[in-house]
């Protein structure tokens, strides 16, 4: 819908300049947005308010300057200025008649667009440690990073999922450790358990997996128990393969798959970590004080510098994130996009920093961050705090069992990243409106219930003559209903642009609120088939956008309920 009048406008800018304002002020990108309010218009500008200093006139002036020089357009019935100088354009019905007709021929490709060009990207996202289940919040961030791969793709990216592994360091030794206590048959808080052990019941299914020398499979590798209590390094790479796969296990049942595992491990192996250390020296942006390395992280807009290698030897967290994001920009991704929790924030900046100071080329944004908040889990008005199985926080298995996948997912990339999150579970259980996904797939499947009904009463949909009789459809609830369909590409365009899923789950509760409301106040089995065809071509066309809005959130759309 917006293309064409964007369009018609960025052209009469062009062909008005030498006469009105030098080519060098035009804007660039979008001009137009929709208003809030339909009687002030379907689209409105403030071109005119923007461009009247540089033309020397008063911005209602040159506001009638262009739109006398539009040219004119079926898809619109009028133009106005309003208040200071803003430009509002009041579409006529064919153009929404036009776009519902496109909608219908492209189906499930309605929305998608080009827009990245095939250019490379990466998510990664989830990046949980292989230490124990997946908890809620590794939930969110496989919802919202799934989403925003859906979104990419939907925009022309061609995308990759990345889940890098933290399969080194001292919290896969207390886990090693804590397996090897059970294994001993020490339980927690018993003389002889770890001091920082893992006191979860899955740590005695591990246990219990080696010591009966079974065999687990994770990323294509197989790894079969030794049984021998006393062999860490054999715990610790059994335990490390049977929380991969169990880790595996949960993503799957929530519809998550991954392209890319990537180990912290082989950074070490590989010699990345040593390779990118000898770089950053060569490049003059280390220093040694009190037997530590440090990076002038400072340099790069940093409020103190920061050590990478400790004064033991040992390398600080975020000079192995440095090394895994050279190894990302060497695989030679334009986009690079990290969904993490909040506690990373503090790591952007040393991370960028690192990047920068390799002097390889890398752009000063890259890689782009996209943080989610906590989520608390509520049910019958009191929080869920502990897990059965993991003992000290509730697990995505927890939620996927309570409430489904479809529920979850929701839930989940419900609300922007960045902020806290309530997860209800009565809530999310419930069949009432009150809980938006029920509400969504309700629509879409009152929807296929009406065209069975078709059926039943001895009608068939003629689509070709319901396109032919659109201008039938002059309701309020009709127009209300096509304006927000015609809506779609730009929130599909808009969600994946500003790494934004939640923007798709509210739009399509509205477009469920706004059918709900025209099936509460209309019959569309009627006699006229004009009109009958006509309705039904309208509901066909909300079935398809909610299908597609769906399966860009990773949700099913039943055919009933």
């Amino acid at each position: 819908m917006k293309q064409p009048l964007e369009s018609l406008l960025h052209t009469t800018l062009k062909n008005l300049t030498g006469d009105l304002f030098p080519k060098a002020a035009l804007p660039e990108g979008p001009l137009l947005e929709r208003t809030r309010d339909l009687a002030h218009g379907d689209f409105a500008t403030h071109v005119a308010l923007m461009l009247a200093k540089r033309a020397g006139r008063q911005p209602r002036e040159l506001a009638q300057a262009i739109i006398a020089a539009l040219p004119k357009s079926e898809l619109v019935s009028k133009i106005e200025i309003a208040g200071p100088g803003f430009i509002n354009f009041f579409l006529a019905p064919c153009a929404y008649h036009a776009e519902l007709k496109t909608l219908l021929a492209a189906g499930a490709a309605y929305g998608r667009n080009q827009s990245g060009a095939g250019g490379r990207a990466m998510v990664e996202f989830v990046s949980a440690n292989p230490t124990g289940p997946l908890h809620v919040g590794h939930g969110r961030g496989a919802a919202v990073g799934d989403c925003l791969c859906r979104l990419l793709t939907a925009t022309g990216w061609a995308v990759t999922r990345e889940f890098y592994y933290n399969d080194a360091g001292q919290q896969i030794d207390n886990l090693a450790l804590s397996v090897q206590a059970r294994c001993k048959r020490i339980e927690p808080d018993q003389p002889g358990w770890p001091k920082d052990g893992y006191r979860g019941e899955y740590i005695q299914d591990v246990a219990n997996a080696y010591l009966t020398r079974q065999t687990v499979h994770a990323d294509g590798i197989s790894v079969t128990a030794g049984a021998d209590a006393d062999d860490l390094d054999a715990i610790r790479r059994f335990a490390v393969a049977y929380l991969r796969h169990e880790q595996d296990l949960d993503l799957r049942a929530f519809g998550v798959e991954f392209d890319v595992y990537y180990l912290e491990s082989s950074l070490y192996t590989e010699g990345r970590v040593q390779q990118t250390v000898r770089a950053l020296i060569e490049h003059g942006h280390t220093y040694e004080k009190d037997g530590a390395l440090w990076l002038k992280t400072t340099d790069f807009g940093d409020d103190k510098d920061r050590v990478m290698r400790k004064s033991d030897g040992s390398y600080t967290y975020f000079l192995p994130d440095v090394a895994y994001h050279v190894s990302k920009w060497q695989r030679g991704y334009i986009r690079m996009i990290n969904e993490q929790g909040a506690d990373h924030h503090s790591t952007i900046l040393r991370v960028r920093a690192g990047l920068q100071a390799l002097e390889m080329g890398i752009p000063k944004g890259w890689p782009e961050y996209v943080l989610h908040q906590m989520v608390t889990v509520m049910r019958g008005g009191e929080e869920v705090k502990l897990s059965k199985r993991a003992g000290s926080y509730v697990t995505l298995r927890d939620l996927i069992d309570e409430v489904g996948r479809d529920a979850t997912r929701y839930f989940l990339v419900a609300r922007k990243a960045d902020s806290q999150l309530t997860f209800d579970i009565d809530l999310a259980r419930s069949q009432t409106n009150e809980n938006p996904v029920y509400y969504i797939q309700y629509a879409h499947a009152r929807i296929a219930s009406v065209f069975r009904q078709l059926a039943g009463k001895g009608y068939a949909w003629n689509a070709e003559n319901g396109k032919a009789n659109l201008a039938q459809l002059t309701q309020t609830h009709e127009q209300a209903l096509l304006v927000n369909l015609s809506r779609f590409p730009e929130m599909v365009e808009t969600a994946a642009r500003n790494l934004e899923p939640h923007l798709m789950a509210q739009y399509l509760r509205e477009l469920a609120n706004d059918f709900h409301t025209y099936y509460d106040a209309h019959t569309f089995i009627v006699e006229d088939a004009a009109l009958r065809d006509a309705r039904l071509t309208l509901i066909a066309a909300a079935r398809q956008v909610l299908q597609n809005g769906l399966a860009l959130l990773g949700v099913s759309a039943p055919e009933s309920m």
